[in-house]
């Protein structure tokens, strides 16, 4: 009778409680190894420009990427739409200079087109390999300066989940 909804519950001799998924079903999590993010990446990168974006698990309540910046990107804030909520980037490879909060600042109309979105009055940061940037969602965040590159994993989840 479990079976029929797709997931067997078992006790184990110890007395814990063990979930397994039916093995009929879809795989219960998404393995990606090293190689293969590496050549996602390099797919997207061969198609040019400043980022390069591959995409891991994307569903409607998370998406988790591969980025990779050549550049510094616009600045951005996810408040609505599939992509809000809280953002975490790891950074994998090289360095930036990230500002977050602040107010966030978009031309408009002629003025538009000739200036890029900025942050005033935001908090600087610079973060390379190894580091962890969470940004709450809404929040106005920004690549300012890149050194070279900065590759990073996007994990972006929304905290509206009921």
């Amino acid at each position: 009778m479990l079976k029929s909804i797709g997931v067997l519950l078992a006790v184990s001799a110890a007395g814990s409680l063990l979930w397994a998924a039916d093995p009929a079903g879809p795989l219960p999590a998404t393995f990606k190894n090293a190689a293969e993010l590496a050549a996602a990446l390099q797919q997207s990168m061969a198609k040019g420009g400043d980022q390069s974006s591959a995409p891991i698990a994307n569903e409607s309540h998370y998406r988790v990427n591969i980025v990779r910046r050549d550049k510094p990107g616009p600045a951005m804030a996810h408040a609505t739409g599939p992509a809000k909520g809280t953002e975490v980037h790891y950074i994998l490879d090289g360095a930036a200079t990230v500002v977050t909060g602040g107010t966030l600042i978009r031309p408009v109309g002629e003025a538009r087109a000739g200036a890029a979105s900025r942050i005033d009055n935001g908090f600087e940061r610079h973060v390379a390999k190894g580091d962890v940037v969470v940004i709450p969602a809404g929040t106005p965040h920004w690549y300012k300066e890149v050194a070279g590159s900065v590759t990073y994993l996007e994990v972006r989840f929304d905290v509206d989940l009921k």
